[in-house]
């Protein structure tokens, strides 16, 4: 059922509308098994009176799956991490907020993460495309991604419009 959800399989697959919390918590249920081996404990603040947006579903799980799956990856050399997942929303933009306590990017690096074939991970881990899609996707829904990082906290931030 998760898989059929997170990959919207029996949906259409034009806008609709989207609670945004139901594609996260399907992200991790796909990402469960990474998230244990890596002993990284999630930590969910969700905004309950979130909207819904009109949205692509599958494309949001795209997002939401190269920035879990990079914060994974970060906080793996310390054998265990937290990860915590933030939504709210004013009147013009719901906002997600993935920060994990890895060792952050380094500032170097900050200014390139989004472009193609960009990679701060080691040879053959990492292929360069996760957050270009991300960004790619963004510009598609008329949104925003940012990222503040330093060591222990990197934080990715979404911006959707309602």
């Amino acid at each position: 059922g998760a898989v059929k959800n997170f990959t919207f399989m029996d949906k259409d697959a034009n806008r609709q509308m989207v609670d945004i919390h139901n594609g996260i918590r399907n992200t991790l249920i796909m990402l469960n098994y990474k998230l244990k081996k890596a002993n990284i404990n999630v930590i969910e603040n969700y905004d309950q009176s979130m909207p819904r947006i009109y949205a692509l579903p599958g494309a949001l799980n795209q997002v939401w799956t190269n920035i879990i799956d990079n914060a994974i990856d970060a906080m793996e050399v310390n054998n265990k991490g937290n990860l915590e997942i933030t939504t709210n929303h004013d009147t013009r933009f719901v906002k997600v907020y993935i920060k994990d306590d890895g060792p952050g990017i380094p500032k170097e690096s900050q200014q390139n993460i989004f472009a193609p074939f960009f990679t701060t991970k080691e040879m053959g881990k990492g292929s360069g495309l996760g957050l270009d899609v991300v960004s790619r996707i963004m510009i598609q829904h008329n949104g925003a991604v940012t990222v503040n990082s330093e060591p222990g906290a990197t934080q990715f931030e979404i911006c959707l419009p309602i």
